[in-house]
């Protein structure tokens, strides 16, 4: 197909001008591509600027040379953010969803703030899903994916972990009976898996660092943070991977009841989180964000998943995959993931 413009009258013979429609599309995927590209290495920068960070203890400006220990962490995070995404994104391809390719998003540098480097990814489906097939596809792909990338890190990590002269370069006074008792201390939670992997792959009677220090140790922040978002991303809510698994599980009614307990679930969460730190005591039954999450995933994405006009039913093979990603979330959640505790006098 092409465009047509109207001759031009002059004293010169009639001119015509001929835009083609694929000429239009091709310049508009390069623009879409090139947009692509640049928040790729925008957040390859600013997720390496984190990981020098979590590192060393210290805040940018840093020297160019300094970037190359943030690298363990930035490819480690991206790695697992891209294996989500392209997840969702072959699966698109699969059931002939068109879709974007992801647009990842960085995020500057903050003192003083807790900085991942990122929030994270986002795909834009392009056309309609007509069928739960796809919709369950498309959203279990994702996090299945981010998932076995995020374990393959932390297995690494938990049999690679340098030795104490490592944390004693950042704390020399690491050992001292002073240390950690002035200031705030930040304190990443425990996941059941988590948990499981330090038993399973960390030699017995050899210095691994406590939840209080981990941050510094790039592939295991990485990997912890690949199951902090995917706990995130399963839980049963509205149009999260969660809800659309569910949501074409167990159909309409049932995934709305199962939505609403988790948004009473993350709110009672939140508010203990509140309530936990505010009165002092530091049990860790409770974080905060939970509550801001639950307050997000109510106004702004729903508690209910927007109808599909597909009335049949899942079949046995992805109705087990389905209740696998559901126990991804239990071992990966984490009630209290970010702590920061008052040191202990």
């Amino acid at each position: 197909m092409s465009e047509f413009s109207e001759p031009t009258f002059s004293g010169l013979p009639p001119q015509y001008t001929y835009s083609t429609t694929a000429a239009k599309e091709k310049s508009k995927k390069i623009r879409s591509l090139l947009i692509h590209i640049g928040l790729f290495i925008l957040t390859f920068i600013t997720t390496t600027i984190a990981g020098v960070e979590w590192t060393t203890g210290l805040f940018p400006p840093y020297e160019f040379s300094m970037l190359a220990k943030g690298l363990p962490y930035s490819i480690s995070i991206l790695t697992i953010i891209t294996f989500h995404e392209f997840g969702h994104y072959f699966a698109a391809k699969y059931h002939k969803v068109r879709s974007t390719l992801p647009f990842y998003i960085p995020f500057p540098p903050i003192q003083y703030f807790i900085n991942f480097g990122t929030m994270g990814a986002v795909i834009k489906t392009k056309s309609p899903i007509y069928s739960k097939k796809a919709m369950f596809d498309i959203g279990v792909a994702g996090p299945i994916s981010g998932f076995v990338a995020t374990i393959v890190i932390l297995i690494y990590g938990f049999m690679n972990v340098p030795p104490v002269e490592y944390l004693l370069q950042i704390h020399p006074d690491y050992f001292s009976p002073e240390y950690g008792k002035e200031g705030l201390q930040l304190v990443f939670g425990d996941s059941i898996l988590f948990m499981l992997l330090r038993e399973i792959f960390v030699q017995p009677n050899t210095f691994f660092p406590p939840m209080s220090e981990i941050y510094h140790y790039p592939y295991l922040c990485a990997g912890w943070f690949g199951l902090f978002v995917t706990s995130m991303n399963m839980i049963p809510v509205g149009q999260l991977d969660g809800g659309h698994i569910s949501y074409t599980m167990f159909g309409d009614k049932k995934h709305f009841a199962v939505s609403s307990i988790a948004f009473i679930f993350l709110f009672v969460v939140g508010v203990a989180g509140i309530l936990d730190s505010t009165l002092g005591f530091n049990f860790g039954i409770g974080w905060s964000g939970w509550l801001f999450w639950a307050l997000v995933l109510y106004f702004i994405i729903r508690l209910k998943h927007p109808p599909v006009n597909d009335d049949s039913e899942l079949d046995k093979g992805r109705k087990i995959l389905g209740w696998i990603s559901f126990v991804i979330l239990v071992l990966s959640f984490s009630l209290a993931p970010i702590m920061i505790t008052n040191p202990v006098m």
